[in-house]
């Protein structure tokens, strides 16, 4: 009889150790995942700054890795308080697919280029690139350069969430304009939902 005992309690904490060792894994891979995504964004941010010097010093559409199909268009500042450090800049990619929106922001070709009469749509990821995009207010500042090296700055106008399915982001506008789209909410478990946070600013 206690022997059968013992061997029950043996089992039951097999399996609690085989279930603690499933869950360890499941995390760490979630982990490095995470890691991979920031990682890979921060470092594609720095090669694209480098094909944009390029651009700036006389290169035609410099890729920023080999296998690219897309450049860099314009440079994005947001204000300091976004990051809570200093000014945050983001190379901005030209063509708004979802190959594009994992290195950085991208523009929407179906928009005018930043700092023209009309709007500029900017779109980027709520996780990494854009996630400062929750701390703009109206009022806020945020500039863009071109290849000309000359900045633009748009005071932001208004903030707020829509719903994809029943909004849609008009591209004309009497006034420069740039307006930066990205998902919501920002700490959504499950991304893609319909939900758009879009920050609309007027150029100064």
């Amino acid at each position: 009889m206690g022997l059968k005992v013992q061997r029950r309690r043996v089992c039951r904490w097999s399996f609690i150790e085989l279930a603690a060792v499933v869950a360890l894994g499941i995390g760490l891979v979630c982990v490095a995942q995470a890691t991979w995504i920031r990682g890979k964004a921060v470092l594609a941010q720095w090669l694209i700054a480098r094909a944009w010097e390029q651009a700036q010093a006389g290169v035609r559409a410099p890729k920023p890795w080999p296998w690219a199909d897309t450049t860099p268009i314009v440079k994005l500042e947001l204000p300091a308080h976004t990051s809570g450090l200093e000014a945050q800049q983001l190379m901005v990619l030209d063509g708004a697919s979802g190959r594009n929106l994992a290195f950085g922001p991208t523009h929407d070709p179906a928009s005018v280029r930043p700092g023209v009469r009309g709007n500029s749509v900017i779109e980027g990821h709520r996780d990494t690139h854009f996630r400062a995009l929750q701390q703009l207010r109206v009022g806020d500042r945020v500039r863009v350069q071109g290849l000309d090296m000359r900045w633009v700055s748009f005071a932001v106008v208004d903030v707020r969430v829509v719903d994809s399915r029943r909004s849609r982001i008009l591209l004309d506008a009497d006034v420069p304009r740039l307006t930066l789209v990205t998902c919501y909410p920002f700490d959504a478990i499950v991304p893609g939902g319909p939900l758009r946070w879009v920050v609309t600013a007027d150029r100064l």
